[in-house]
Parts: C-alpha cells; structure tokens; sequence
C-alpha cells in the first residue's frame, strides 16, 4: 500500500478473469489479467482478499498515468462472492 501527497490511501493489484463467451456464434474460452487500484477505505476491503479469491467488482477504466496510456480499472465496488 502506498500515500498519495495528500494521504489518501491506494492499493494496486491483478484481477485475473476467466470465462466462456460467445463470438460469431461459436464458444470461445477467455482469459485475462488487468491491472486494478483501490484508493480511500476501499483499499482495506481490497487488502483483506486473500490471492485466488472470487470478487465481483465495478469501476471505470483509465489511463495508467499521464505518460502511460496502458488501462487500470480504478475500483469503486468489491463484492466478494460466496463460497470464499
């Protein structure tokens, strides 16, 4: 976890994803990693996941910083789902 200037709180992680989807109607297995960041009492929700633990979460994607277009999903939700 780190501070920004001001001392608000922000906690970045990986969200690994993995589903079957449909495309041109045929099943197609996706699989991927994306950056993720919780910032303010968020982090602490983020911080007591353990690794390999099932979250639905919601936020918007933006640019990793103004010199970095690379995305990260700035988390606003995480629900932790059951059975974890």
């Amino acid at each position: 976890m780190r501070h920004t200037p001001a001392g608000v709180p922000v906690l970045s992680c990986v969200l690994a994803h993995e589903s079957w989807q449909t495309e041109a109607g045929m099943a197609r297995e996706v699989k991927l990693e994306l950056s993720a960041m919780a910032m303010g009492e968020l982090t602490q929700t983020l911080a007591s996941a353990a690794p390999g633990t099932s979250v639905l979460v919601t936020g918007f994607m933006a640019a990793r910083s103004a010199r970095s277009r690379m995305p990260v999903l700035h988390l606003n939700v995480i629900e932790f789902m059951e059975g974890n």
